[in-house]
């Protein structure tokens, strides 16, 4: 079964390891190194993470780095813009009527 790019940015520490290769190419020990748990653990994230294709590995010599796959996090970018229009529109609305209580109290 295929994960769905959702279920792996539920997982806090799959954000973090996102926000941490945002930066920076990093190898899975140096990604470990971030976290108070095993290398192991790291790992299932990561596969998780590459499964989903969030991130992809590139291989230099005998190691493997992880970087974040950015098209995939225009999709979910995307995804979530239709709520923000929402929730955009609806702050509008909360000033408009915080405005026109605030001029009727004058």
């Amino acid at each position: 079964m295929r994960r769905d790019i959702f279920q792996a940015i539920a997982d806090p520490t799959r954000r973090a390891i996102i926000a941490l290769i945002a930066l920076q190419a990093m190898t899975p020990n140096a990604i470990a190194e971030n976290f108070n748990t095993s290398r192991q653990a790291v790992s299932k994230h990561l596969r998780i993470l590459t499964e989903c294709e969030l991130v992809k590995q590139e291989h230099q010599g005998r190691e493997i780095y992880y970087s974040l796959e950015v098209d995939k996090m225009k999709e979910i970018d995307k995804w979530l813009e239709q709520f923000r229009k929402i929730w955009e529109t609806r702050f509008n609305q909360l000033d408009d009527l915080l405005s026109t209580i605030k001029k009727q109290k004058k």
